[in-house]
């Protein structure tokens, strides 16, 4: 018997809910750990839901930092994320109770994804999951 290493997962997917705008504290580590996996060369794909698609909204992300002590905004990381990889996906439904319009979003933006898509990948035991 051998003991073989685990395969490697054929993606992540990160559903970003309590990331908003006014708590810019919670904003860069998602993207941080997007940007880690996306490096490692794993897919990863982030659903921004309720008011985390206020994010994708051209010149928000641009004014926010996660800290004082962080020079980086959270678009820089958000920028960061999508370097290596990471894809950026708007939840239509999200975009509607926000007052935004698919078209106007952020050019880092790759499309939507919903709750539909982002629950077929926790289905998905190839996929794995986090939520912040």
């Amino acid at each position: 018997m051998t003991d073989a290493a685990p395969s490697p997962p054929a993606g992540i997917a990160i559903l970003l809910w309590a990331t908003e705008p006014e708590a810019p504290h919670r904003l860069a580590t998602p993207f941080f750990h997007a940007a880690a996996a996306a490096a490692m060369d794993v897919k990863v794909e982030l659903y921004f839901s309720a008011r985390s698609v206020l994010l994708l909204k051209p010149g928000v992300a641009d004014k926010l930092h996660a800290s004082p002590y962080h020079a980086k905004t959270v678009m820089d990381a958000m920028r960061e994320a999508v370097s290596h990889g990471a894809v950026l996906l708007a939840c239509t439904d999200a975009l509607h109770a926000n007052g935004l319009s698919r078209d106007k979003l952020i050019a880092e933006c790759s499309g939507h994804g919903g709750a539909v898509q982002f629950m077929a990948r926790v289905c998905d035991p190839a996929w794995r999951t986090l939520v912040f």
